[in-house]
């Protein structure tokens, strides 16, 4: 398992790290740790959960200070009673080994696939924001989840798969009506970083039917995550691969208008759902025009209209053949903000 952030601390708050997890995973009322000031013990906190997603059974703390004391009284405020701590844990526990046990023998990419699939699958974004959809036990225990709730599940399900992941935190954007931090992970998949953000993908696809999952925001690089999420306010590897981004891996990155055109016909005729991703250069407002033409034009050959629903930041767009009825093109934003 990566301990990520501890291994970008220094030696005090590398100390004060191990002393918290000790007393928490103790489930002690109150011990000493290396004194530090109130934004860098919270920093170190606010890390160590992210480095050790299996905790969540304590959200926040209190500390006593005594004048020239090397030391501070850390008070951690426990979810639950301890009792119930303990029982929460073995059913986590549990929960955990019989979710990875059908990924044992995957690939990396196959891990990763299974858990950003069990993800899209079986967890509800919680609007109401309950204090446990922001740990493991909301979407691995309850089905739902927030963005802190959902990195933190895929984390200690790749980690209890061997696979090398942390999780990647932003800042808010008051002026963009960003209120909120936004938490997503970051893999290595055949010794390369990439971006995977389950929550995006989840707000995306809205429905549990394998066919309907979106992998929209899985294994993206810098320049692509970027596009629509704010810079990141701790230290995580850089993402410089773009070469393995799914719908790229899968044959559906189209950089030509025929094969946009070829595979819309293909699908009217079919019947089926189309997913692609538009890399022929940037998706500027005539390019997407000349797209949906296309689009449109495929569709009357069959005497079919398309419901076209797009991504526009990251270029994906999904559409689905109808015999009748108007055609339309909704914009779709993968982001919490439209779950508020």
């Amino acid at each position: 398992m990566e301990q990520y952030y501890y291994n970008h601390m220094d030696k005090q708050k590398q100390a004060a790290y191990h002393g918290i997890l000790q007393g928490i995973t103790s489930l002690v009322d109150e011990f000493q740790i290396p004194a530090l000031d109130g934004e860098d013990l919270y920093n170190v906190f606010f890390q160590l959960r992210l480095d050790h997603p299996e905790i969540f059974w304590v959200t926040g703390y209190k500390y006593r200070y005594y004048k020239d004391s090397p030391n501070i009284i850390f008070i951690p405020e426990y979810l639950f009673d301890k009792g119930k701590i303990k029982e929460h844990q073995k059913a986590m526990k549990s929960r955990i080994e019989k979710l990875v046990r059908p990924a044992q023998s995957l690939s990396e990419w196959e891990k990763e696939k299974y858990v950003h699939d069990f993800i899209c699958q079986n967890v509800h974004y919680d609007k109401l924001k309950k204090a446990y959809s922001h740990e493991i036990i909301g979407p691995l225990g309850q089905g739902v989840g927030v963005c802190e709730g959902i990195a933190k599940a895929v984390k200690v399900l790749l980690d209890a798969l061997g696979v090398w992941c942390v999780i990647a935190i932003c800042g808010n954007n008051p002026e963009k009506g960003i209120k909120y931090r936004h938490t997503w992970n970051i893999v290595r998949i055949g010794g390369a970083y990439y971006h995977l953000d389950a929550t995006f993908d989840n707000t995306l696809g809205k429905s549990d039917k394998v066919e309907d999952i979106r992998y929209d925001y899985f294994n993206l690089d810098d320049k692509n995550i970027f596009r629509d999420h704010e810079p990141l306010i701790a230290p995580a590897p850089a993402c410089t691969d773009g070469d393995h981004f799914y719908y790229k891996e899968k044959k559906m990155s189209f950089t030509k208008t025929e094969d946009v055109y070829k595979r819309s016909l293909q699908a009217a005729k079919k019947g089926k759902m189309l997913t692609f991703h538009w890399r022929g250069g940037y998706l500027t407002r005539a390019v997407l025009d000349e797209l949906l033409d296309l689009i449109k034009k495929a569709g009357a050959e069959k005497g079919k209209v398309a419901r076209i629903a797009l991504n526009w930041p990251q270029a994906v767009l999904r559409l689905e053949y109808v015999e009748d009825g108007q055609e339309n093109v909704t914009m779709e934003e993968a982001n919490e903000g439209e779950q508020e």
